[in-house]
């Protein structure tokens, strides 16, 4: 391995089965880190109770694990742990440090340059659907982020222009790198849908979190108008789930939906690959990965135009106008079923090509390292 830099990655906000979409972004990305970074080492700073499901990275020749004495789950001790604890953890050991989410810690005037992610800034947004104390925490952390960060990555072109309309301070330091999405095939017959008493091409898919921006309700709506014999699937967590069930049976179709909970990667792949539609309800998103993961399997999808779901899906699915008018949704779902498709590549979500605009960025943190001198 040549001589590189050395990059710290804050894992401890990751917990397993509950980050949704941001920890399958971390773990692709670190999937690509490993493959097509040769150059640089990598130092994951893991929590007591994650770092094990980080241990395939420790053994490549150039990530290794450094395990805090933190816990994920205990929210409040982990970010107090990591603004008081973890820039002096990093210093001497890593010359970047890479915040791959919005909390970037407090660091005492060190001289480590920070990468941050901003994902979105729903709270601002959507404010009825959080907490005071968090809409209060989260705009600390982005105007924290936003002035001491040394660049910032945003995961979409929308999501970028959202930020410096909020922070137009932060407009040099901010760049799009879309998500890496990493597409495969289930390997799971056909028949395993099975299992959740629907056939192959029988049913419509949704994956989605039980938030309420995920505007599931006038989905479950929709689903008391289509075809009495199609069902329809819905794979997450997160979010009010009892409220879901209130809603399916304030419109009597108990009968038509499958709540499957978490499900895997290769079962939520055979779900993909078996279904007749994909709906995507949601009316906000930093990027949107379940619609892509759709389309590059050759499926239709139906979902809404909003935030920036019609730029990560290049305009390839059909869009819902009104996403709260569940006869619009009926109309469209009909005119999908008789729509061609072919699968769409999406060479921009491509592991390699993101893995290699993030290594620039790094790399490019070097010189800025080297004028504020060797970290302390």
């Amino acid at each position: 391995m040549g001589v590189g830099m050395k990059i710290g990655v804050d894992l401890l906000w990751v917990r397993q089965g509950i980050c949704g979409g941001t920890e399958s972004v971390i773990r692709n990305l670190l999937d690509g880190l490993s493959r097509y970074d040769t150059k640089n080492e990598y130092i994951l700073f893991a929590a007591r109770d994650n770092a094990d499901s980080f241990l395939k990275y420790g053994e490549q020749e150039n990530i290794s694990i450094f395990r805090c004495p933190v816990d994920s789950a205990n929210r409040a001790g982990r970010i107090l742990w990591e603004n008081l604890c973890l820039d002096r953890a990093a210093r001497g050991k890593v010359d970047v440090m890479f915040i791959p989410v919005y909390s970037m810690p407090l660091t005492f005037g060190s001289r480590i340059p920070y990468v941050s992610v901003i994902h979105d800034l729903q709270a601002l947004h959507y404010p009825q659907y959080f907490s005071l104390v968090r809409r209060l925490f989260l705009k600390y952390e982005w105007r924290h982020t936003c002035r001491a960060a040394a660049r910032i990555v945003t995961i979409s072109d929308y999501c970028r222009e959202d930020l410096i309309a909020h922070y137009p301070y932060a407009r040099d330091k901010v760049e799009t790198i879309y998500n890496p999405v990493i597409s495969e095939e289930s390997r799971l017959d056909a028949s395993y849908v099975s299992k959740y008493g629907v056939d192959p091409g029988e049913y419509f898919y949704c994956v989605s979190s039980m938030l309420p921006h995920k505007n599931l309700e006038t989905l479950l709506k929709a689903a008391a108008a289509w075809e009495k014999d199609v069902k329809l699937v819905l794979s997450g967590v997160g979010g009010n789930v009892a409220e879901v069930k209130e809603c399916m049976e304030k419109y009597g179709i108990e009968d038509k939906v499958v709540l499957t909970g978490f499900v895997s990667n290769e079962e939520r792949d055979c779900l993909y690959e078996n279904c007749r539609l994909f709906l995507f309800p949601s009316v906000f998103e930093g990027f949107g990965m379940p619609p892509i993961e759709a389309l590059r399997k050759g499926k239709n999808v139906v979902m809404t135009d909003k935030a920036c779901l019609k730029e990560v899906t290049e305009g390839k699915a059909v869009y819902v106008e009104d996403p709260y008018d569940a006869g619009e949704w009926v109309r469209k779902i009909e005119y999908a079923q008789k729509r061609d498709v072919q699968p769409v590549k999406f060479e921009n979500y491509n592991l390699e090509n993101v893995t290699k605009q993030y290594v620039r960025l790094f790399e490019s943190m070097g010189a800025l390292a080297g004028e504020k001198g060797e970290c302390l």
